[in-house]
């Protein structure tokens, strides 16, 4: 066998195993843009994901992140009520130093080519302003400022729909949701981290932080005084309450598992379970994991609120609802003796499910 038919092989397998529909492969001569769009399943209506941009070493690191990321927002969208199914692009580049308003109408040309099957906005590496250029050759963008008729930043509600996740994690785990006096360790101070980390001051929550990038960190010591800077290594084993990863994905793994010192965990991080079975690990070691999907679901809820006529009042209750959902996820876990992570894809996969029997007996 080839290594080109070896290479469509490894893809398609990968498509098997995530259950994806698509997955698009877009270059661009006159800008350079490399791109991957993911479009997971669209049975609830047609795909919603965010656009992240990143330095990845390898195209295949780049197609893992697109396929993962599609997946969770599959059951982002179903656990929010949004009618829409689960997609994702990337975009391979340092967004740094290799951002054009060229680049992003390039990938508004691709984007239009789906015409209305995907819609895309905002994620880590990319802003609003991203979109506005974006939308120069495409409707289908959500997430843009406000001054451009978007609904602005969504940093924010996830940051909202995060904190009440914890309060409902707080509830399951020590039996009140009072986040005051808690010691709460937060991986990641960017654009959701750092809200986060106000409102978790504002409850009285002790706060030990790190981050990356300095400027970050000095920011939060200077806002915030009394709060523990650590090194970025460090934050996993710091003895806590709650530790919040809201970073990148795969931080719950082998090698980070054996250093938690935590009895719950609550971020805005996608994909924070490394593989499937870390979830059982988990609950082995008697640690309270807040499926990240379901806690940081506040942005989605945000931009698919912005399709129908965005309503902020509406859109902010319904991150508020997070804080129910999850308790009905902890129930179910308990019930069936499995672990959060489980529950939570069980549970989201019978209302798939179910919505795509409803749709195809009323809509054909």
């Amino acid at each position: 066998m080839s290594e080109k038919e070896t290479a469509f092989k490894s893809i398609f397998d990968q498509m098997a195993q995530y259950g994806h529909e698509q997955v698009i492969f877009n270059y661009d001569k006159a800008t350079g843009l490399k791109a991957i769009i993911a479009i997971h399943d669209t049975t609830l209506g047609p795909a919603l994901g965010g656009c992240r941009m990143w330095n990845y070493e390898t195209e295949q690191d780049a197609l893992t992140d697109a396929l993962r990321l599609s997946r969770g927002m599959t059951y982002k969208c179903a656990v929010s009520g949004a009618v829409h199914g689960g997609g994702k692009t990337v975009i391979i580049g340092d967004p740094k130093s290799e951002k054009s308003d060229e680049l992003f109408q390039a990938l508004g040309t691709f984007v239009e080519t789906l015409k209305g099957r995907y819609y895309t906005g905002t994620d880590v590496g990319t802003v609003g302003m991203d979109f506005v250029s974006a939308g120069k050759q495409t409707k289908y963008v959500v997430g843009l400022p406000e001054e451009y008729g978007g609904s602005g930043n969504s940093a924010i509600i996830t940051a909202y729909g995060v904190y009440r996740g914890m309060k409902a994690t707080a509830l399951e785990a020590f039996g009140s949701d009072s986040l005051s006096g808690l010691t709460i360790a937060v991986q990641g101070l960017g654009k959701v981290g750092y809200d986060l980390v106000g409102r978790l001051y504002q409850d009285g929550a002790k706060l030990v932080v790190t981050d990356i990038e300095d400027n970050n960190l000095r920011r939060a010591k200077e806002e915030y005084p009394g709060i523990t800077a650590v090194k970025p290594d460090e934050i996993f084993g710091v003895e806590c309450d709650i530790f919040s990863p809201n970073a990148l994905g795969a931080i719950i793994n082998d090698e980070t598992i054996s250093q938690f010192k935590c009895k719950a965990i609550c971020g805005a991080a996608n994909n924070q379970l490394k593989e499937l079975r870390h979830g059982d690990l988990l609950k082995e070691k008697g640690i309270l994991y807040a499926p990240d999907y379901v806690a940081n679901a506040g942005g989605l809820i945000q931009v698919a609120d912005e399709l129908q006529g965005y309503n902020k009042e509406r859109a902010f209750k319904n991150a508020s609802l997070i804080y129910d959902i999850l308790l009905r996820i902890f129930a179910v876990a308990k019930k069936e003796n499995i672990s959060t992570a489980q529950a939570a894809d069980v549970m989201l996969d019978r209302k798939i499910e179910t919505t795509g029997r409803i749709q195809q007996k009323y809509t054909r």
